[in-house]
This record gives C-alpha cells, structure tokens and sequence, in this order.
C-alpha cells in the first residue's frame, strides 16, 4: 500500500524536532546579549536542547529505514524534487552537526567540568576527551574555532534552509494545492470534491 502521508511517529518527531530547534535558536541569541550567571544559565538550557535535537534527529533518521516516508507528488518537476530532496537531506546532515559541534565546543571549554551538560538533571552527557585532554591553549583554540563553526552551520540553517522549507510547504498549499503540506499536518487534507 502507498502511504498518503508521514507516519505519526516520523510526525511528532518532525514537530518535536521543529519546536526544540526553535526554543534553541532563541535561546542561542538570548545566550549572546548576556554576560557572566544570566549567560550560564542559558546556556545551560541550550545544550541539552541541542543534545536532544541531535539524538531525535538519529531516531527521525532510523525510522525513515523502518517507515519510508510518502513519494513525493507525481507533479512536481525534477528541480523540485531535487531540491527537497537536498533540503531533506541538509537538515539531516545539520541537526547532527550542529549539536555535535556544539558538544565538541563546550568539551573543548576548561568551563565544561565546572557548567557539564546537565540532560535535565537526569544524568550529565560525557565530554569529548581527546578535545578537553588538549593543552590549555591549543583546546582554547579549538574551542573558538569549532564554536564560529557551530555558529555559521546555525546560520545556514536560521536563514538558508528553515526559509526555504517553509516556502517550499506554503507553495505546495496555497499555490499548487496538492495537499502536500497534508502529508505532515493531516487536518489540512483537503477534500476531493465528488463526481
């Protein structure tokens, strides 16, 4: 049988996914316009945020192999499917590198055995060793480039691909209606109107 639509797992996971990327890119430029306790404590947020994006994203990614997601429409042109297909697959590709050059950053900081990540109290995320083994100003260096790198692939993302997707599904329901859109929101299935 051909699936009409995403699966309920592939679905939560998409706007779990969706709601904590948010949270943490705003918590992100919140973290920037502080200094000293007020910046920690964010920060101390955003991390796991962003180790549980990575670990959803893993599991978005294994259960694509178990439940393949819907083809995509017959109408659509080539480019089109190329690029969702790009898209698919860059947001995959970053939503794995954007936390784990967060984690590498933060394991990379002499602050890590001070502020570790804290999974919400549950149990603290190991650090990267070899980066915090680093002599003290090589793993200073480290950390600041690999921090820039966690910045400009979040940019990529921020402005780049969150526009485009978004686009992308407001073009598939308000221009080409083809129930798209549906396919990961069911209650905006339209209608086939009778013969």
């Amino acid at each position: 049988m051909t699936r009409t639509r995403y699966s309920t797992v592939a679905i939560l996971l998409h706007w779990a996914i969706a709601a904590l990327l948010v949270w943490n890119v705003l918590l992100g430029w919140q973290a920037e316009e502080l200094k000293g306790a007020a910046k920690i404590a964010v920060m101390q947020l955003h991390k796991p945020l962003g180790i549980t994006i990575m670990l959803l994203t893993l599991i978005r990614i294994a259960w694509r192999f178990v439940t393949p997601p819907p083809a995509l429409s017959g109408h659509l042109k080539p480019w089109e499917r190329h690029l969702a297909r790009a898209v698919h697959i860059l947001f995959y590709v970053l939503l794995i590198a954007i936390p784990f050059t967060g984690w590498a950053a933060v394991s990379a900081s002499a602050l890590i055995k001070v502020y570790p990540i804290d999974m919400f109290g549950l149990f603290d995320w190991p650090i990267i060793q070899p980066l915090y083994d680093l002599p003290a100003e090589l793993r200073h260096d480290r950390h600041e480039l690999i921090e820039d790198i966690h910045k400009l692939l979040a940019k990529v993302v921020i402005y780049g691909l969150i526009p485009l997707h978004v686009l992308g599904a407001l073009k598939h329901q308000f221009l080409d209606k083809d129930n798209e859109l549906a396919k990961m929101i069911p209650f905006l299935a339209r209608k086939e109107p009778a013969a």
